[in-house]
């Protein structure tokens, strides 16, 4: 099997050898490259929509480890004892999605998230790998929030959205003509446009399960860089790993999305793109200075 996560631990000039990380970047979609998607494609039996990759390009979170990265490093700068655990998915969601509980039902489109497994996995050979897959960076993943949030320390995902919210109802066999027809020059202009930071905290019920303060101390640092808003286009919703994280260990997860056009050189959505460091910074900086008040 494929490797399903790349793991770092990034520790400060003076924290102890042997002092654990206080702090898990996690990012379930980190599996942002066409080298990602290419080696998974190539251990699939079954036959895939045409121009898949379009999908990959469009879908998947670009910026959102060199976010968690730039968070980690400013933090570490900031207190120099401080030690974090970094967590990059390497499986594509346009597979199977990492942040989504397995085989999670109900209605998936009321909370904006797409399916776990892709319904245009047909084969059952492919299936049962990336269930496996899927299970494997999981319990990787659990791993690290037991260490770290059951120690009492806090975890960041960091994910990216696109610019827009296009009028695709449903992800099919057909999702690339539906976005070939939403991103088509007569329509791309027409789709309402999303905030530059979506503060993602509610779960269901519309109470906060983010670390005590930090939204109202995110809102104030981000308020000279970036327009914020929360729970603007998703919510914590109970089909996704991160409502679950959230929900075990609450008031110790934040979660947000930050617009990937913004730290890209240039947004071309059936194309793979390239993330600007000096882009990254604007948002790592306020996002750091905040949690390094928390983890002090």
């Amino acid at each position: 099997m494929l490797p399903t996560a790349h793991i770092q631990i990034l520790r400060g000039p003076e924290a102890a050898l042997d002092a654990p990380p206080t702090l898990l970047v996690e990012v379930p979609h980190g599996a942002d490259r066409m080298a990602h998607y290419e080696a998974v494609a190539s251990a699939l039996n079954g036959s895939l929509p045409r121009d898949l990759h379009h999908f990959f390009c469009v879908n998947t979170d670009v910026g959102a480890w060199q976010l968690g990265v730039a968070v980690a490093e400013a933090l570490v700068a900031s207190n120099p004892t401080l030690v974090v655990q970094l967590i990059r998915c390497l499986v594509p969601r346009t597979f199977i999605d990492t942040n989504r509980v397995p085989d999670a039902g109900g209605d998936l489109t009321r909370g904006g998230v797409t399916p776990g497994l892709q319904p245009y996995i047909h084969d059952p050979h492919d299936q049962a790998l990336l269930r496996a897959m899927h299970a494997d960076y999981t319990a990787q993943v659990e791993a690290a929030y037991e260490a770290v949030c059951g120690a009492g320390g806090l975890a960041f995902i960091p994910h990216t959205y696109g610019p827009v919210t296009m009028g695709i109802d449903r992800v099919d066999d057909d999702i690339v003509d539906k976005l070939h027809w939403a991103l088509a020059p007569e329509r791309a202009d027409r789709w309402p446009v999303r905030a530059e930071v979506d503060l993602i905290h509610h779960d269901a019920d519309g109470q906060s399960l983010a670390p005590h303060g930090m939204i109202e101390s995110l809102v104030n640092a981000l308020a000279d860089v970036a327009q914020v808003e929360e729970n603007g286009a998703y919510w914590l919703h109970p089909s996704t790993m991160g409502a679950r994280w959230s929900t075990r260990y609450p008031a110790q997860v934040l979660t947000l999305e930050v617009r990937r056009d913004l730290l890209v050189a240039e947004w071309t959505p059936f194309a793979e793109m390239t993330v600007v460091p000096q882009k990254v910074a604007r948002f790592a900086a306020p996002i750091a200075e905040v949690l390094a008040d928390a983890t002090r």
